[in-house]
């Protein structure tokens, strides 16, 4: 095992994820409970004292819940942008508090980090790419779009985490009031079944190897994973790109922690 990944929860309740070396486990986000959080690395069988850091995408609620209660009890490094710090206004302990800068690589442990821009209404939303012995894992979801710049950031992931967030139709129809829906139909909203399936297209033309792509953030409200899976399987299948054979695709439950993933 190079890097694994495992979903603690997924969506607009709440979102935490786990990449893993054989050295080094990181947290992206904590937008579940703390108590969640250390349930679901113990059913994983994950080493606690492994656990490294807490990567920071953007400040919304659903993204920082437990912050400062998983800082504190396990004395955890904290890591997010200048901006996303000072719209946190979470307060830890200093020694625990690391910024990094959106677009430049870290390391933690063995595995490096290399944050990048995505598009979402927040202050400086990232997503993430991990690397580890030769493989990558990249995180991409809360962005209403994917530039050619994130797709060079991800073309080449051995596993990626891509937002299916809706599908236009339910949205559009559905009853969140008007002002929601602009907002995640917005370019700084959330991916569409559509839109996720435009990006793997250009990612498939771009870079043909072996992927695992996990769809992920969906919707209990616009979508559900059998609409996701199928709108994203029709739209690689009319390009003549097949499941099984060029890629492989898996859904992430909303609220139920996922299985473990390995490259």
């Amino acid at each position: 095992m190079a890097l694994s990944f495992c979903s603690f929860s997924s969506g607009s309740s709440g979102n935490c994820y786990l990449v893993e070396s054989p050295e080094t486990a990181l947290l992206v986000d904590a937008g579940i409970s703390g108590r969640r959080i250390l349930e679901g690395l113990a059913a994983i069988g994950s080493d606690q004292s492994k656990l490294a850091g807490l990567l920071v995408t953007h400040e919304h609620v659903d993204h920082i819940r437990s912050i400062r209660t998983l800082s504190k009890k396990k004395s955890l490094d904290v890591y997010a942008n200048e901006s996303t710090w000072e719209a946190m206004g979470v307060q830890i302990r200093d020694e625990n508090k690391k910024v990094f800068l959106t677009g430049e690589a870290f390391r933690i442990g063995d595995i490096e980090v290399k944050p990048f821009n995505v598009f979402h209404d927040a202050t400086e939303p990232v997503g993430f790419s991990f690397f580890n012995g030769g493989k990558q894992i990249s995180i991409v979801t809360d962005t209403g779009c994917i530039t050619d710049e994130i797709i060079g950031e991800i073309a080449a992931a051995d596993l990626l985490v891509l937002e299916a967030n809706h599908d236009v139709n339910m949205l559009k129809i559905g009853r969140y009031p008007w002002f929601l829906k602009q907002r995640v139909l917005g370019n700084e909203g959330h991916l569409s079944n559509e839109a996720a399936g435009e990006a793997l297209l250009q990612i498939l033309e771009k870079d043909q190897k072996e992927r695992r792509v996990l769809l992920a953030h969906l919707s209990k409200e616009n979508n559900f994973p059998q609409m996701a899976y199928q709108t994203v399987k029709n739209m690689l299948e009319e390009r003549e790109f097949y499941i099984g054979r060029h890629i492989e695709v898996s859904m992430i439950v909303r609220d139920e922690i996922s299985c473990v993933y390995q490259t």
